[in-house]
């Protein structure tokens, strides 16, 4: 027999990574990084999957964040949110309570209303201005 055959499979370098993988939790965008650099992308997920391995917080409430950060407007991923909204209702959680978390995601949109309302009245404003000024002229 060749030694080569007795010898230890060498453990991974990425075990995070690879489990998000064998899981069903990992999202192919993420495969271009992982291909370029490894070790990043394997710390970086580590950083990411702490929350959720810690224990501090119960794993229906950990769904309710996953849900709104896919949800989000800045993420908009529908595979991760179809995941966790799946893995929230095993986990009891009613549609109530899913929904009131898409909810208060959804108020991260309103700063596009919140920047632009006041910049159109401006505008509006000075564009009056502007029309009622060269109508004194044209009198």
């Amino acid at each position: 027999m060749s030694s080569e055959k007795n010898r230890p499979a060498e453990p991974s370098p990425t075990p995070v990574c690879d489990q998000m993988r064998a899981t069903g939790n990992w999202n192919p965008a993420w495969d271009a990084f992982a291909e370029l650099d490894p070790l990043w992308a394997e710390k970086f997920m580590g950083m990411g999957v702490h929350p959720v391995v810690s224990g501090v917080l119960e794993p229906k409430v950990l769904e309710f964040l996953a849900i709104a950060v896919d949800a989000s407007c800045t993420h908009m991923y529908a595979p991760g949110t179809r995941r966790h909204i799946r893995k929230a209702l095993e986990l009891g959680a009613t549609k109530e309570e899913i929904t009131a978390v898409l909810q208060a995601v959804s108020v991260l949109g309103i700063h596009t209303s919140s920047l632009g309302a006041p910049i159109l009245l401006e505008e509006l404003a000075a564009m009056q201005r502007e029309r009622a000024a060269d109508d004194r002229v044209a009198a």
